[in-house]
């Protein structure tokens, strides 16, 4: 085993303590059934069933629930480092609509971090690997630690 095998399960299992630890208090995240089925350094996948009170008049999911998946995703991923870490911005695209039923999947990954800030892009798709939206998460690390210790 290397440096870097032995460096990439540590800081994986660090990302692991900081999920469990985040999700204690995220109520928004529970409230609305996201799981975050995986997490490391720079990265997280979160799930989410459309369910029908998520729908709008048109009977697809309501933009703002697609976005509070996408920034779950974002939420777990720039804090996977053990940094207090906030969200300063973000933009998302709808590509498609999300129907009652469909899981949707939000895959998350770093593209820059420097300093404070970084730059977070999550796709989201349906079970049928369809694309739905695209959103660019700006974060800013303030100081202090998810986990202590």
């Amino acid at each position: 085993m290397t440096a870097t095998t032995i460096d990439h399960e540590q800081a994986s299992a660090l990302a692991a303590r900081v999920r469990e630890a985040m999700l204690r208090d995220d109520h928004a995240t529970a409230h609305m059934g996201i799981a975050i089925t995986a997490v490391g350094p720079g990265s997280a996948t979160a799930t989410m069933a459309v369910q029908r009170w998520m729908l709008n008049g048109h009977a697809t999911c309501h933009g703002g629930f697609i976005a509070t998946l996408a920034d779950s995703a974002f939420a777990f991923a720039c804090n996977a480092y053990n940094e207090i870490t906030v969200a300063s911005g973000f933009d998302i695209s709808f590509v498609a609509p999300a129907r009652e039923g469909d899981v949707l999947t939000a895959v998350c990954s770093e593209q820059n971090k420097t300093g404070r800030t970084g730059v977070y892009d999550v796709e989201v798709c349906n079970q049928a690997q369809q694309r739905i939206a695209l959103f660019r998460g700006r974060s800013y690390t303030m100081k202090g630690k998810p986990v202590l210790g």
